[in-house]
This record gives structure tokens, C-alpha cells and sequence, in this order.
């Protein structure tokens, strides 16, 4: 076997602070990558000498943050359990549907379901329709937008003897803008749960 001419190398052999070196200099890579971003993409060019012009931003939907929801909840705080966007009257600007309850730690809350819009003159998100009211005693499922149409499943009670823990009615529901008001379709009958 023949011996090498150079002797052992000090970083042939890993040790703690080789593995801080690197990890420090990956973290400054990944850093330094974040701060330094390439202009946004293009599909066309643009002609030379001419400036290129982007598409207009989507208009954001309406957050539900900081809403005053008309929910009669007492000392415990409205809670948005689920929330879908979508443009929903054809304007070009989404809209936002909020299913919110009261903050109850016992039983089952009954929900409310709220389209939130944002008028042309201001930011600030409204309540403009409530499609379920709390009164109803509803508890809402499979909740979704599509083609402009809000759906759900509303889970109800066939008397007021039925617990609130055990809705006994399953009702499909719809909503859709007919230009003045949102008008709600349902099966001519409730299925039992």
C-alpha cells in the first residue's frame, strides 16, 4: 500500500462547527434568495419602446375580520365557522358568504348565513343578505359556491321537542341573485336524518 505524499487534512474529518458553517451559510442563501426576486412573468412580450400593461387585479373578496355579523350572541364573541367567495350577482367582484354562530361551549349553536359585499366608494366589508337566520334553528353543512349559486345542507328540527344535539331534518338548500334580492330553491320535501 503506498502512503499518501500529503499529509491528513484537518476537514476531512466533520466535526460540530463544520455543521454550523454550513448551516449558517445555507441560511444566508435562502435569506439573501428571498429578499432578491425576479420581475413578474409575462406571457406576451411587449414591442419594443412600448410599455407592457397588465391585466387589472382581481378585486379582493370581502374578509369577514372586524364584520359587525347582526347575531344577538351575549357576552361570547361570533364565531365564522366556514366562508366561501365567488361573484355571485355578475358584477366582476366576489363576494363573501359566512356561516357564524355564537361562541357557545355547550350544545350546538344554531347557524346564520351572511353574504358580505364591498360597496364601490369604500374598502370595508357589509353585510348585505342573510340567507339563514339563527332564529330558524339550522345547523349548516356542505357549504359551497358554484356557478354564482351558494349551496348547503341545512340540518333542522321537526319540533321544538327535538334536542339541539340531534337535528332530525335534512333539507338541501339554494340561493341565487335574480337581480333585486337572493332567492332560495329547495326540494318540495325534508328528508328525515
Amino acid at each position: 500500500m503506498q502512503q499518501s505524499a500529503v499529509p491528513e487534512l484537518a476537514h476531512t474529518q466533520t466535526r460540530p462547527i463544520h455543521w454550523v458553517a454550513t448551516a449558517t451559510a445555507v441560511a444566508g442563501v435562502v435569506a439573501l434568495s428571498s429578499v432578491v426576486q425576479p420581475g413578474s412573468a409575462t406571457a406576451a412580450q411587449s414591442a419594443t419602446g412600448t410599455p407592457a400593461k397588465s391585466a387589472p387585479a382581481a378585486a379582493a373578496p370581502p374578509s369577514t375580520t372586524g364584520v359587525d355579523f347582526p347575531l344577538q350572541c351575549g357576552p361570547v364573541k361570533a364565531v365564522v365557522a366556514k366562508k366561501v367567495t365567488g361573484d355571485l350577482d355578475g358584477d366582476g367582484r366576489p363576494e363573501t358568504v359566512a356561516v357564524v354562530h355564537c361562541d357557545s361551549a355547550m350544545g350546538t349553536p344554531p347557524d346564520a348565513v351572511y353574504v358580505l359585499t364591498r360597496s364601490t366608494d369604500s374598502d370595508r366589508p357589509r353585510v348585505v343578505a342573510t340567507l339563514v337566520d339563527p332564529k330558524d334553528r339550522l345547523t349548516v353543512t356542505d357549504f359551497s359556491i358554484h356557478a354564482g349559486t351558494v349551496g348547503a345542507t341545512l340540518l333542522g328540527y321537526s319540533s321544538d321537542a327535538v334536542p339541539n344535539c340531534c337535528p332530525d331534518l335534512k333539507t338541501p338548500a339554494k340561493w341565487h341573485w335574480n337581480g333585486n334580492a337572493f332567492v332560495r330553491t329547495t326540494p318540495a320535501d325534508a328528508h328525515s336524518v
